[in-house]
């Protein structure tokens, strides 16, 4: 049983990999990669998770709905969300928090700054 399940919602696999590289670093993490909002809420149905992390542009649905439905679904509403934003981008940053989103990290992605926000949001 690992400690932690991440879902990672990003439609760029090249991001996937890089986030979900980072988070390895964290001991007992199980990661588990959505392509866009419908997989993410797919797989959030088919299991537990502890931790989101969910880019804002995404085809089919993207981040900002993603966060709202998440947030108004009573299985999920507790669960950290991270959002992933291009730099500069004020307005998604806040309408994610607004929104409901924990924390949020600009593009280009700092691993550090990955492992240091998984590690807050999941209390390690």
């Amino acid at each position: 049983m690992p400690d932690h399940n991440i879902l990672i919602i990003e439609d760029s696999p090249t991001m996937r990999q890089l986030i979900a590289f980072a988070l390895k670093r964290i001991k007992g993490v199980r990661i588990v990669e959505a392509s866009d909002g419908v997989d993410g809420l797919k797989k959030l149905s088919a299991e537990r998770f502890d931790l989101i992390f969910t880019d804002i542009n995404m085809p089919i649905m993207d981040g900002l709905k993603l966060v709202s439905l998440v947030r108004n679904d009573s299985n999920y509403k507790t669960i950290p969300i991270v959002v992933i934003t291009t730099e500069g981008a004020q307005e998604d940053r806040e309408r994610a928090l607004a929104l409901g989103a924990d924390d949020y990290i600009t593009k280009p992605i700092q691993p550090t700054k990955i492992l240091d926000v998984a590690r807050s949001l999941l209390k390690i």
